[in-house]
């Protein structure tokens, strides 16, 4: 059976406790969920706590048909009915698909851009037709140009190509750092990982405390400080997770998913002690280590068992706030055990909520299909024990048999339910 809901990738830290929420909370909330839903239908590729992933210049190199060394020659103001024009001269021809372009030549631009002449800049050409379209120009210093100069080709293997990169990670060029972050943020865990023995811990434990380290990197680090560090990084991570702060902290639920890698289930139990279990934590705190507890399920090959993040995850269902969420990671993760408990709480007014209601029937349809399916399975396939097989079995005839009572008094929110259901 197809795994009904993938894993969430973004940081959804849009809620509150919903009895009290404003309405541009709301809004938020429900923005935050449209756009979880869209990122459940695959599993992730790029790096599990990165930025969004964007096109690293290497891959503006390869893709241009042009790549130009310039400097800055003249510019023309811009006037009612144009946009003016600067003028650059070519210092070095780094690509070109056709031989049009020569050193000391001059290429115009549409756009007036203000500059000296000692300023450089990378123009980068992509083919349109028989002309070329010109990219905004690049500032571009001597240093940058020899990092694209010497970095991997992008059609490398990601293993071969990173530690290029992982040398340039905190660069004092911020272009130059900031293209090293995009191609780990680009790059798939599964390739990160055999890295590990070549990360620089000592340079994590520094960036992972330095204030001056934007915060939207923290993610990666404190997954690479999980995989390449020892008890004494443990140690400095669990200082900083629990730090005392109110504030939205980018970046923390990376530095918790590495906090497990090198915790394991003791870590878990900080975790548990500290965010999940404590209804006093700040939501976001609580929300980024749900999302630890997501990247554990999916990438930490069971360092901490699937029984043990099930129960953690658990934890959560006594929050209304985010109990709609917690619910479709249990549906996905299979825990059907929670069938009884789920069944109260939709007569709970708390959680009366209507999205709640929908998660609950969700997860009855998608544990009675399991169980069906389950049962259909010949038993040499099958990996359950007997009693886990019975239990599956008789936790889908529960469900199945409370769906078709609520189909009786509540067809319309069965219907509802169903409308966003990932599997039929």
């Amino acid at each position: 059976m197809q795994n009904p809901i993938s894993m969430f990738s973004s940081p959804v830290v849009c809620r509150s406790s919903r009895g009290h929420q404003p309405v541009w909370q709301r809004c938020i909330s429900w923005l935050c969920l449209i756009l979880a839903l869209g990122l459940m239908v695959s599993p992730v590729r790029a790096c599990p706590f990165c930025s969004a992933p964007s096109k690293t210049l290497s891959e503006q190199v390869s893709d241009a048909s042009a790549l130009l060394e310039v400097t800055w020659e003249s510019a023309k103001d811009a006037q009612q009915t144009d946009v003016g024009s600067t003028t650059f001269r070519i210092l070095k021809v780094i690509k070109q698909a056709k031989d049009e372009f020569s050193v000391n030549d001059l290429i115009t631009l549409p756009r007036y851009r203000p500059g000296e002449k000692t300023d450089r800049y990378l123009l980068f050409g992509n083919a349109a037709g028989t002309e070329l379209d010109w990219q905004p120009p690049v500032a571009a210093s001597q240093s940058l140009v020899e990092y694209l100069q010497n970095a991997p080709k992008p059609n490398l293997p990601y293993r071969e190509r990173l530690p290029y990169f992982m040398g340039y990670l905190e660069n004092s060029e911020t272009p130059i750092s900031d293209d090293a972050y995009g191609e780990f943020a680009n790059a798939p865990y599964e390739e990160i990982t055999p890295l590990s023995s070549k990360m620089p811990r000592e340079k994590l434990r520094e960036w992972l405390v330095d204030p001056k380290v934007s915060p939207s990197r923290l993610g990666l680090y404190g997954l690479m400080m999980g995989l390449s560090g020892n008890d004494e990084d443990r140690q400095l991570m669990e200082k900083k997770i629990l730090e005392p702060n109110t504030d939205f902290r980018l970046g923390i639920d990376g530095v918790m998913g590495g906090y497990l890698l090198l915790a394991k289930e003791p870590g878990l139990e900080v975790l548990e002690r500290t965010k999940l279990a404590d209804k006093q934590a700040p939501f976001s705190e609580t929300y980024a280590a749900m999302q630890a507890l997501r990247f554990m399920w999916q990438y930490g090959n069971e360092t901490i068992s699937p029984k043990r993040l099930r129960k953690s995850m658990e934890l959560l269902l006594t929050r209304p706030e985010l109990a709609d969420l917690v619910i479709a990671d249990l549906a996905r993760w299979k825990d059907w055990e929670v069938v009884p408990l789920l069944i109260t709480k939709f007569e709970d007014p708390e959680f009366g909520i209507p999205s709640i209601r929908r998660a609950i029937v969700r997860f009855m349809i998608y544990c009675a299909k399991d169980a069906q399916e389950v049962k259909n399975q010949p038993a040499s396939e099958s990996k359950l024990t007997p009693e886990e097989l019975a239990q599956v079995q008789a936790l889908g005839q529960q469900a199945e048999e409370w769906l078709k009572k609520l189909e009786e008094t509540d067809p319309g929110l069965i219907r509802d339910a169903r409308r966003f259901l990932l599997i039929k």
